[in-house]
């Protein structure tokens, strides 16, 4: 990596294609000055999870390289030493490459390859070469979709899981908590059979039940990386043990069960691993969604809606309405939830770059998957803490079922379909309740008691002829 130095501002730095002006105090060489000249695009870098991953990618190698012979034990440690400080968020300053790059990933591949080898040389105080030691084994084409999901598992393990964790206990205490409220269940937006409270929230802690589900699924379908395939595959230039090797080495340093693939050929020439776990997230989003939605109907008011929840006040919800507060935590997951059905498409878009032998959209689907993963996991946890683990629920749930039409089912069995659906046209009609038509027409309130009672309606209750 030979440098002359042109003054303060600026070094001269060579690569392959001649000379470079390099910023002085820049880590990087002349292949990443090359591509911030080259994308000047949306200035978003890749996030410090993906670099994280990939310097991780690069411990890994360097120390089976050292194992395996292929490089000097001296040079191998201080590879991975230094690889492990970018790992740990030393130098990110060091990595300034747009997202909308080359569609391989090769230009933060190459940056990655650069810092770590110029810290190597100035501690080793000898020439440590960014491709043929810091590279060794490896290809941007498989060492960068495996970096990209490496790094969604690890945001998985480490982000995802916890919050719905949080979001589920907070939902099945409320479940337990509401369980004596009965309130009008509803079916199309109008009037159906009574329902607890905490039944519906039993509902909600199911649905996240499943989503931790399926992120642990998405978790373990990312772990089977695509590493060891170099450039088309196939493996060239990369010893026959190294990919098993560092994969387990990576396993280690992560605390995850990362695995060779078994075909390294669909493994880099597609996304399909990164669109099927992407499709769990979509799945969870609008599991999220539903939850989210429900709270925000049941806590409409506190006068002129259904009012049966009473949300936390979390700040003021008009600037012209004096004493108005809105349901803001849930607004806020929602465009959350927007956010990752948008990034859903572009991933799966991001398929149609998977030409032959390689994908060239990983640097968008990557960018994509993570701030899906993150994204969630904050709305999910913010969603647990300043919302549901502050619900209350009003009398106005209970206060209804007496009135409500929905009644008349329960005397569906006793007196008919047709009759009962009667009985509820009327209700509606003159303003008075089941209980008080069915009195008039004959039953005793004794019996009234027993085949009205709204809590009975809640479970299983029809009886048989004996």
């Amino acid at each position: 990596m030979p440098e002359t130095d042109t003054g303060a501002r600026t070094r001269i730095e060579r690569d392959s294609m001649g000379e470079m002006e390099v910023p002085a105090d820049a880590l990087y060489g002349a292949s990443t000055q090359r591509a911030v000249l080259n994308f000047p695009i949306s200035g978003q870098r890749f996030p410090r999870r993906f670099i994280r991953a990939q310097a991780l990618i690069k411990r890994a190698a360097a120390e089976v390289n050292g194992e395996l012979g292929l490089l000097e034990p001296d040079l191998a440690a201080v590879v991975a030493e230094v690889a492990q400080e970018v790992a740990d968020g030393r130098y990110d300053d060091h990595f300034p490459i747009d997202v909308y790059q080359t569609g391989s990933g090769t230009s933060t591949n190459t940056n990655v390859n650069e810092v770590i080898a110029r810290l190597a040389s100035q501690r080793l105080g000898r020439p440590v070469h960014p491709n043929d030691h810091v590279n060794a084994c490896q290809s941007s084409n498989d060492t960068i979709p495996t970096a990209m999901q490496l790094s969604a598992a690890m945001a998985i393990e480490e982000a995802l899981l916890p919050a719905l964790e949080r979001l589920h206990g907070a939902l099945a205490a409320k479940a337990e908590e509401f369980m004596p409220v009965v309130k009008t269940g509803r079916t199309h937006l109008q009037d159906a059979t009574p329902i607890r409270l905490g039944q519906e929230f039993q509902g909600y802690a199911g649905q996240v039940e499943q989503a931790l589900r399926r992120a642990r699924e998405a978790r373990d379908e990312l772990l089977v990386v695509p590493l060891g395939g170099t450039a088309v595959g196939t493996g060239v230039n990369a010893h026959p043990e190294y990919a098993r090797r560092a994969c387990e080495r990576l396993s280690r340093l992560t605390g995850l069960g990362v695995r060779e693939t078994p075909n390294h050929f669909f493994a880099q020439a597609t996304l399909d691993t990164v669109i099927s776990a992407h499709g769990r997230l979509r799945t969870i989003a609008l599991s999220l969604w539903k939850i989210a939605s429900d709270v925000r109907l049941m806590g409409m008011g506190p006068r002129a809606g259904l009012a049966e929840l009473a949300l936390p006040e979390t700040q003021p919800g008009s600037s012209i309405m004096p004493g108005k507060v809105n349901p803001v935590i849930v607004e806020s997951l929602i465009m959350v939830v927007a956010r990752v059905v948008g990034n859903d498409a572009t991933i799966g878009f991001s398929q149609t770059g998977s030409l032959l032998e390689l994908n060239v959209m990983m640097p968008v689907a990557a960018v994509s998957l993570l701030e899906s993963i993150d994204l969630l996991a904050n709305a999910a946890r913010n969603f647990a803490v300043r919302c549901v683990e502050g619900l209350q629920a009003t009398e106005r749930g209970p206060e209804l079922v007496e009135r409500g039409l929905m009644l008349a089912t329960a005397l569906a069995p006793v007196i008919g379909y047709d009759e009962a659906a009667r009985l509820a046209k009327e209700a509606y009609r003159t303003g008075r309740t089941i209980r008080e038509l069915a009195r008039e027409r004959g039953f005793d309130e004794a019996e009234l008691a027993r085949i009205l009672d709204p809590a009975r309606m809640t479970e299983p209750s029809r009886e048989g002829r004996g």
